[in-house]
């Protein structure tokens, strides 16, 4: 331990550190949820760098090995710099290796027979790693240690993947004769060892005191003015995120402050580092090309180019999606500007962290959306500042998340009964239907994977749904990169506008049995935002709990989307030029929901009549689905609803809020736990808008299908405080 403490450059750990290496060393797994820029990762470097200095720690002549899991290459590939750096003293006996999508053939060979300290991320592990696990297993039988690093952002559908991802290795590595040690490391967290046993389904210790010191970090909240533009049904129109914060980077950037701005879209990203080039070729053109953007998608030699490009000091300027987010290190970065809410405070803080990472004084800014989340912080800082960080929300038990993966768990070794446990306790239902299904085949004691193709490829874990769409330009058949199924028909339909590497694009054409989109290069005046038309039906009410006379329901639904049109806006204003219809097939999820109902007697005393009732609960619907992200770890593209004067299935007017996976992810089951809290809050972010009848910072959503009509603001506060005024003094349920 003492040569591991020695290569890592440090003669005293913090306690936090020392602590976490301790019980890692004992061999407990262990969490560690501190801050950005805390150390955590000499918490876990240590334990691995002392297993893999000891040649006697393993029963072949190879010595330990170590796995680290990372979220996103990026990640990866920044940590390998490091250990390589760290281990320089140390002669060969570490030996770290990026293993993941873009490595090159010719070297993986290499990297499973000598590398002992492999990084990857959790979808090469699930396609690649697992599946050959026999030519893996001189590295399987030697695991001493797997690292899972920012382990907060593996929520919702992607977290479920990613536990039954860890059980696939756990199990494999029991087969093998190996019982590794896992070392987590998040971001502040509530309740992070819950998490890190749901993630893992292990015991874990938590380790979260944090003892580094911390430079001062000056916490704006940036609401950007309005203008005298109107959008739809007249609203106001605020200048947008977009514009605000291409004026912020490019204002710090001539100052020579080294900034990254966080794009919550790819597209945003793309449009704040085009605006502020071309502000800056105004001031100095030498500084045109220090600015730049990052997000997924790029081609791999794009994305390493911009990272070296960060790490040197030649860009001073970076709008960057969450792909950079995630603990690549950004040393000496002076400021962070947060093109709006990330959706949840978790998130908030690990960006506004990358600032002042050397200790330094730093500075951050939250340029709020025009959003009901947004102007809500905005307006109450104390939802930000004092409260705590939200805990992790995943469910390993989900069907549509667990029957691919005993499907691959077979395909990798016949399963047995004495697994069943290990995968939870749906195995039991599950594993008749995929024997119905000819998925498995039971031979004596184990089932077995039946078909020919590969069994990881049943699922994409990132929740992602089919095969990514290839952007192709027209007239070259280049590649620029890939859109995730999921949201090719928002994003690259006919018409639409594509932003790559600063260039626009337009979509000229949208294969979707080849998944192809071919765009040609443009500079059109505007962007493109879809519009699209959602049914909803009540499969199944799992709990259902009076609110006075109305009720408050959760349970399974089925949703039928479909996207019928885009609009065009011109670009800064956001003002609306146009509308295009388009023809594209209908998607239909099997989802949770939360919702519910109203009654006569409750609408009579919100003084809701038969005119305004459908504006009414529209707007209580948007409003609702902008808030709860402050409730649950989900992004309001995580979520959708639907809102209804008469359901079919309820028979009363209803409001649906659901979860935009298969399955589910656990947004709409938080939000039945806190829906007193949840709904009080959406009442008061539709009340204090200073709007007379509503506008995008209260009741207006970008991506409702129905062109925000109709809404009626007053009447969504009566009917909320009609509603809230029937709710149970109790939460209907803390699980």
């Amino acid at each position: 331990m003492i040569a591991a403490v020695q290569a890592c450059g440090i003669e005293h750990p913090w306690a936090h550190q020392a602590l976490a290496a301790e019980h890692a060393l004992d061999g407990d797994s262990v969490v560690v949820a501190t801050g950005t820029a805390s150390g955590k990762s000499l918490a876990y470097l240590v334990p691995v760098l002392s297993a893999l200095l000891d040649g006697s720690e393993a029963p072949n002549g190879r010595g330990a090995t170590a796995l680290y899991l990372a979220p996103t290459k990026a990640l990866a590939a920044d940590q390998c710099r490091s250990v390589k750096e760290l281990s320089q003293p140390l002669g060969t006996s570490v030996r770290p290796a990026v293993y993941d999508g873009d490595t090159p053939f010719e070297e993986r060979e290499w990297i499973r027979q000598y590398a002992n300290y492999v990084l990857t991320n959790p979808d090469m592990l699930h396609r690649g790693i697992l599946p050959s696990h026999p030519r893996w297993s001189s590295f399987l039988k030697s695991l001493k240690y797997v690292v899972i690093d920012e382990c907060h952002t593996y929520r919702g559908v992607f977290g479920s993947h990613v536990a039954q991802v860890l059980r696939r290795l756990r199990r494999l590595c029991a087969r093998y004769g190996a019982s590794p040690v896992f070392l987590l490391a998040s971001a502040t967290a509530a309740e992070p060892a819950v998490a890190a046993r749901r993630l893992t389904g292990l015991p874990v210790v938590e380790v979260a005191d944090d003892a580094s010191p911390r430079g001062e970090l000056v916490f704006a909240l940036w609401e950007p003015p309005l203008t005298e533009l109107h959008g739809e049904k007249g609203a106001p129109v605020r200048r947008t995120a977009t514009a605000e914060t291409a004026d912020l980077l490019t204002d710090l950037t001539v100052q020579g402050v080294r900034s990254v701005a966080f794009v919550r879209s790819r597209r945003g990203a793309e449009l704040i580092s085009v605006i502020a080039q071309e502000r800056l070729a105004e001031v100095d053109r030498s500084l045109v090309r220090r600015v730049a953007a990052y997000r997924g998608g790029y081609l791999p030699e794009e994305r390493r180019a911009l990272e070296r490009a960060l790490h040197s000091g030649e860009l001073l300027g970076l709008a960057a999606t969450t792909a950079l987010e995630l603990g690549v290190d950004v040393s000496g970065l002076d400021a962070v500007v947060i093109a709006g809410y990330p959706g949840t405070r978790a998130s908030l803080w690990q960006q506004a962290g990358r600032a002042g990472r050397s200790g330094q004084g730093a500075l951050a800014v939250l340029v709020a959306r025009d959003d009901p989340l947004d102007t809500f912080l905005v307006h109450h800082p104390e939802a930000l500042f004092d409260q705590p960080v939200e805990s992790t929300v995943l469910d390993p038990d989900n069907p549509y998340v667990l029957a691919p993966h005993l499907c691959a768990a077979a395909a990798e070794i016949p399963l047995t009964e004495e697994d069943l446990d290990l995968f939870g306790p749906a195995c039991e239902e599950l594993l008749p239907q995929l024997e119905a299904a000819k998925l498995l085949r039971r031979r004596t004691k184990a089932w077995h994977w039946t078909r020919r193709e590969r069994a990881a490829d049943l699922t994409d874990i990132r929740g992602a749904g089919g095969r990514p769409v290839q952007v192709v330009e027209e007239g070259t058949g280049r590649l620029l990169g890939t859109v995730d199924a999921a949201a090719a028909h928002s994003t690259v339909h006919e018409g639409a506008v594509h932003l790559h590497q600063g260039r626009t694009y337009l979509v000229r054409s949208l294969d979707l049995e080849d998944s192809v989109a071919l765009v040609e290069q443009a500079d059109p005046p505007y962007s493109t935002v879809a519009r699209d038309t959602t049914s909803i039906s009540v499969l199944e009410t799992d709990i259902e709990v009076p609110w006075g006379t109305g009720r408050l329901c959760y349970g399974s639904v089925e949703v039928t989307n479909q996207v019928v049109s885009f609009l065009r806006r011109r670009l800064i204003t956001g003002e609306v030029l146009g509308e295009t219809k388009l023809d594209l097939p209908p998607r239909t999820l099997r989802t949770r929901a939360v919702w519910w109902t109203v009654t006569e007697d409750q609408l009579d005393e919100a003084r809701i009549n038969p005119e305004i009732l459908g504006g009414s609960l529209h707007a209580a619907e948007h409003a609702s689905i902008g808030m709860l992200p402050l409730f649950a770890t989900c992004d309001r593209w995580d979520i959708g609803g639907v809102s209804v004067p008469l359901h079919p299935d309820t028979l009363l007017p209803t409001v649906f809020v659901y979860d935009g996976h298969p399955g589910g992810a656990g947004f709409a089951e938080r939000a039945f736990h806190t829906a007193r809290a949840w709904l009080a809050a959406t009442r008061e972010a539709i009340a204090s808008c200073e709007c007379e009848s509503g506008c995008p910072s209260c009741i207006q959503s970008p991506k409702c299908g129905n062109g925000n009509d109709p809404l009626h603001k007053r009447g969504a506060v009566r009917l909320l405080a009609v509603l809230l005024r029937g709710a149970p003094e109790e939460k209907p349920d803390e699980g």
